[in-house]
């Protein structure tokens, strides 16, 4: 087990005391993004599945999808503590109501001890975190919810469709932590037309906002998408897997050394993909990464030195 960063899988056996897994919960949607409320046809890389390609079908109930998913992992994991994670399409865009009834019917069982909810920025609500606030109160849940950024260049938004910009990711990182619930915020390193640079200034953004945890992806490409079709005339170039180590290395030197990563890099849907992770296996590929840190000798936060006015402390003014 690597100690250069924060690995969720120690993170949850040290916050709970025991190994706590996540049950994936898929229900059918859509977003604003496909729907024509801020946009349409989705982003550029998103399939019809959404998040959802690993998930039980949603024609099961969200108690059955639990019950199923519960009996896998404690079987292949010994797991003992559950969290209900909302994981495909935007799971707060729904009337209230229904949203109240899925997040309810999923913390009937007492094994659950938590909620992680995958959203997107401009589908976060006060009338919906009040609603989780109460439920935090009565019940003792741990609550997160995850945000899909991406990125923070709001150029590289545009492009990919993505129907919202940086603002409505700030707003929405300020009311979830003003509430006191943990966020996640879902990043993709190797984005046509994202640099060097605007690695780095994810990395800060995050940190400066005390986001909880990060998910990194690598981007993978799906046929019958408007990125597939980009990439099928060669409208696009993609960095090399080497390239992409180094964008992940330097995004941990820069990462509040406080913060979780749950991934490294993603997994793709199987089949149907133009590209996914360099034809290489995610655990390969996260196995290198490690062994980058050891050999050059770096880590999470080793150059954390921005926050908290950085010119006054380099000149030794404090």
């Amino acid at each position: 087990m690597s100690t250069r960063y924060r690995v969720y899988s120690s993170h949850l056996q040290e916050k709970f005391g025991e190994k706590v897994y996540k049950l994936p919960i898929n229900l059918p949607g859509t977003c604003p993004n496909r729907d024509g409320m801020v946009g349409t046809g989705g982003c550029i890389f998103c399939d019809e599945e959404g998040a959802g390609f690993e998930c039980l079908p949603n024609s099961l109930s969200i108690e059955k999808q639990i019950e199923k998913n519960k009996v896998f992992f404690k079987k292949r994991f010994n797991a003992g503590k559950f969290i209900s994670y909302f994981q495909a399409f935007t799971n707060t865009y729904l009337s209230l109501e229904q949203f109240k009834a899925n997040i309810l019917a999923s913390v009937k069982d007492q094994e659950i001890i938590g909620v992680s909810i995958s959203t997107r920025p401009d589908c976060i609500n006060d009338s919906y975190l009040d609603f989780l606030a109460e439920l935090k109160e009565a019940r003792g849940l741990n609550i997160n919810i995850e945000l899909g950024l991406q990125t923070v260049n709001y150029h590289t938004l545009e492009f990919v469709n993505r129907g919202h910009t940086l603002a409505e990711f700030l707003d929405a990182q300020l009311r979830i932590k003003k509430r006191g619930f943990e966020s996640v915020a879902h990043i993709i390193l190797n984005l046509p037309g994202d640099e060097m640079l605007d690695v780095i200034e994810n990395a800060k953004i995050i940190s400066a906002l005390q986001v909880d945890y990060v998910k990194l992806h690598s981007l993978y490409i799906v046929k019958e998408t408007k990125l597939g079709q980009m990439y099928e005339e060669g409208l696009i170039k993609l960095i090399s897997l080497e390239e992409y180590i180094e964008r992940v290395i330097t995004f941990m030197e820069y990462l509040d050394p406080a913060t979780v990563i749950q991934r490294l890099v993603g997994k793709g849907p199987q089949g149907n993909l133009y590209f996914c992770n360099w034809s290489t296996s995610w655990w390969k590929i996260k196995q290198l990464i490690e062994e980058f840190l050891e050999e050059r000798d770096t880590y999470q936060g080793k150059k954390f030195t921005y926050l908290n006015g950085k010119a006054l402390k380099n000149k030794n003014l404090i």
